[in-house]
Parts: structure tokens; C-alpha cells; sequence
């Protein structure tokens, strides 16, 4: 059952990382920009994060079992109908459709790994969980390449299809039928509150989206950020007031839940910029094809899994927070070594050294924050934790983006060296809050 739960999950977050490779190829076939492209990344991304708390609240009120097979059941047909689009508003929708399976399926999959291990078990299993969740993000660009040069960009969603057909078939019979657990009122849901968090986030996506060409400190840009401070804010009131709220906001304040969302939020942030910063540096500026991208990627793909592992292994040894603290350092280094000699064999020795750090931190993160919750707090705890994870990949790709802009259009080096600066700045501070944040050993 961790098996077939981990390989569902495992293709969630491949599908974060899957479309690099192919967004070149598709931008030229569909006739997309720079913006749309961003998007077709951040629309899986922020429908999947922006959801996630409805989906663990929901696994928690009518339990696991049923949101698993309907998100699997929506994600694989909106991959179908993906692959098939022709034109920029179908491949979003589409996108959209995926997010909104994964955001039932994921957060009801981890609840059921937090509820039937215990302990020691219970990092164990969430090491499993999380060294395929890495590497499906590391796996994502290769088969990307592969299917972008093969049979053609369709495929990297075509490719869920049968893979989806035969995990629902099989998780039908032996996924257990967990009940439901006592979270107070259990009538209703905080849809609101779902779509305030969602247009919040999108509304500060969409401003770093376009900061890189309308500017940082122009009116627009300014006035979408503060009209996603306010979404926030009614946010947090909706929570306040809501006879049933989404979620309990004191849950972020418990130190190991804030320092696991910090970890996992700069963790996917530094994986998805990597991706998308590598894809079209491999491909746009030194010309080379989805193929070569894809398999000068895969030092990239065994670096991220290498981490993971290790991570997993030594984690209930040695504790989070000094794992943590390695893995953002060796993240740093690797990205600045891009920053500094921006070539083919830069890029790629660069990422390839910052995802060993990466990898590692999905485990640190998974561990520190779900470690010690209590049954009744798993669903909406891995909500929580998937919430950060695909936000994370969201302002990745948007940052990124924006910094690069300029040699995205141009063709030069000086944008893509000062996003990978941007990034290893981002891991060498995070570094020092995580040795903050995280608690030690000896704290519950």
C-alpha cells in the first residue's frame, strides 16, 4: 500500500518538473510566451497548493479513502485532456484539472501514511514518501526530454494515463477504508476560505510573473502584491470567523509544523527554479535538443534521489536540524558555481551538486513537520505541508523567471547568472533561519 500511495504521489510531483523540458517545444508548436509558459507551470502548481488545505480537510471529514481514488480519477483525465490541447487556454484548463486531482489525492495519501505508521515506523515511511517525492521532481526533466524528443510533447500527460488506470484499479482493492476523524463541526467545509488562500497566492504570482518586464516598483506590480496582502488578510479572518474553518492557523505556529513548511517551501523553490532556469539555458542558449537536455539532466535526477535517500537513512540518527542546515549549504554552493561560470558544464555541475543538498531536504521537512501530529491532525497537517510544497514551486518558477527575463528574451548570460545568485543568496539565508527554526533533537 506505501508502495502504490508513493508511486501516486510520485507522479503528482513528477508533473511539476515534467513540462521543462517541453516548454520550448511547446511555446514554439502552441504559440506561447513567456508569461503563458510561466503559467503552464504555475497553474498545476498554484491550483494544486491553493487546494490542498480544502483536500486535507476533507480526507480528514469523510476520510481518505474516497478523496484518493476521485483525485487520481481527476488528474488522470485532465492529463488526457492536456496532451490533447491546441491552444494556450486548453493546456491551462487542463493544467488547472490536474492540480485540482492532485490537491484531493495528495493530502488524503499522506494522511493515510501518518495514520497507520507510528515512530520510528513512521519516519521511515515518511523518508519513502519523500525521497520518490524528490525524485519524481528529479525524474520529471528526464522523462520529459525523452518524450519531448520521442513521440512528442503530448506525451509527458499522456504518459499519467495508463499509469493512473492501473493504480486506481489496484488501490480500489487494497487501500484500507480509514474512518473518519473527530475535527469538531463536520457539516461543511471552508470552500471560501479555499478560494481566498488560492487568489491570494495566484494574485502575487501573477505580480512576480510580470515584474520582470512591467518592473519591480511600478504601479501594477505594487498594487497587485498589496491586493494579495489583503486576500491574505481576509483570509485569515475567514479562519477566524468560520464556524468550521479550513484550518487551524495556531497549527503554523507550532515550531516543528513552521520550520518543516519553511524547509519544504524553499526546498521546492530551489528545485523547480533549477529545472526551469536549466531547461531553457540547455536548450534556448546553448541549442541543444529535449533529448540532450534531458540526459545532461540526469546527474541532476541521481544527485536529488542520492540526497533523498541518504536523508532518509540517517535522519532518525541525527535529527533535522543539522541535516537541514548541510543541505541548504550544499545547495548554495552548487547554484553559485552556475553564477559564476555560466557554461553548459557550469549549469550542469552546479545543479547537479545543489540537488544533492535539495534532496535532502524533503526528508528534513516531511520529518520535522509531521513527525509528532496527532491522528486527527494528519489530514489537514499534510495539506499543510503539500500547501508549502507546491507554493514553493510556484514562486520558484515565478522568480526566476522574472530575474531571467531579460536573457530569455534575449539570449544572453547575465539574466540566467543572476537568478542562479538569487537562488544560492536564497539557500546560504535560509541556511541560517533552518538552524534557527528547525528544533533539536530533544524538543517534542
Amino acid at each position: 500500500m506505501l508502495g502504490l500511495l508513493a508511486v501516486a504521489q510520485f507522479m503528482l510531483i513528477l508533473d511539476v518538473t515534467v513540462v521543462a523540458i517541453a516548454l520550448p517545444l511547446m511555446g514554439a508548436e502552441l504559440g506561447l510566451g513567456r508569461e503563458t509558459l510561466t503559467w503552464v507551470v504555475s497553474a498545476y502548481t498554484l491550483t494544486f497548493g491553493g487546494l490542498m488545505l480544502l483536500g486535507g480537510r476533507l480526507a480528514d471529514l469523510i476520510g481518505p479513502r474516497r478523496l484518493v481514488l476521485a483525485g487520481m480519477v481527476v488528474f488522470t483525465l485532465a492529463s488526457l485532456a492536456t496532451g490533447a490541447a491546441q491552444d494556450s487556454v486548453t493546456v491551462l484548463a487542463g493544467r488547472v484539472g490536474q492540480g485540482l486531482g492532485a490537491a484531493m489525492l495528495s493530502p488524503a495519501a499522506l494522511s493515510v501514511v501518518v495514520r497507520m505508521f507510528e515512530g520510528d515506523e513512521r519516519n521511515r515511511a515518511l523518508g519513502i514518501w519523500s525521497a520518490l517525492g524528490g525524485g519524481g521532481a528529479a525524474a520529471g526533466v528526464l522523462i520529459g526530454g525523452a518524450l519531448t524528443a520521442g513521440p512528442g510533447w503530448p506525451w509527458v500527460f499522456w504518459v499519467n494515463v495508463p499509469i493512473g488506470v492501473v493504480v486506481v484499479a489496484v488501490l480500489t482493492k487494497i487501500l484500507p477504508d480509514l474512518p473518519p476523524v473527530e475535527t469538531g463541526s463536520r457539516g461543511r467545509v471552508d470552500v471560501l476560505g479555499a478560494l481566498l488562500v488560492t487568489a491570494a497566492t495566484g494574485t502575487a504570482i501573477y505580480a512576480l510573473v510580470g515584474a520582470g518586464e512591467s518592473g519591480w516598483f511600478e504601479a501594477r506590480t505594487l498594487g497587485l502584491f498589496a491586493g494579495s496582502v489583503a486576500l491574505y488578510v481576509l483570509f485569515v479572518l475567514r479562519q477566524r470567523a468560520s464556524a468550521s474553518p479550513l484550518m487551524d492557523l495556531g497549527l503554523l505556529f507550532r515550531r516543528p509544523v513552521f520550520a518543516g513548511l519553511f524547509v519544504i517551501g524553499i526546498a521546492t523553490a530551489l528545485m523547480v527554479a533549477v529545472f526551469f532556469l536549466g531547461s531553457f539555458y540547455l536548450q534556448e542558449y546553448a541549442d541543444l535538443g529535449p533529448l540532450a537536455t534531458g540526459l545532461l539532466f540526469l546527474p541532476v535526477a541521481l544527485f536529488t534521489m542520492a540526497g533523498a535517500n541518504v536523508g532518509g537513512r540517517i535522519i532518525g540518527r541525527t535529527g533535522g536540524r543539522g541535516l537541514g542546515i548541510i543541505g541548504l549549504v550544499i545547495a548554495a554552493i552548487g547554484l553559485s558555481i552556475p553564477a559564476a561560470s555560466t557554461s553548459t558544464l557550469g549549469v550542469v555541475a552546479g545543479i547537479s551538486l545543489g540537488a544533492a543538498g535539495i534532496g535532502t531536504l524533503f526528508v528534513v521537512a516531511a520529518a520535522t513537520a509531521l513527525g509528532n501530529v496527532a491522528p486527527h491532525e494528519a489530514g489537514i497537517a499534510s495539506g499543510v505541508l503539500s500547501t508549502f510544497h507546491e507554493f514553493g514551486a510556484s514562486f520558484g518558477v515565478a522568480l526566476v523567471s522574472s530575474v531571467a527575463a531579460a536573457s530569455l528574451a534575449a539570449q544572453t548570460t547575465d539574466g540566467y547568472a543572476s537568478a542562479f545568485t538569487a537562488a544560492a543568496a536564497a539557500a546560504l539565508v535560509s541556511a541560517g533561519v533552518a538552524g534557527i527554526a528547525i528544533p533539536g533533537r530533544s524538543t517534542p
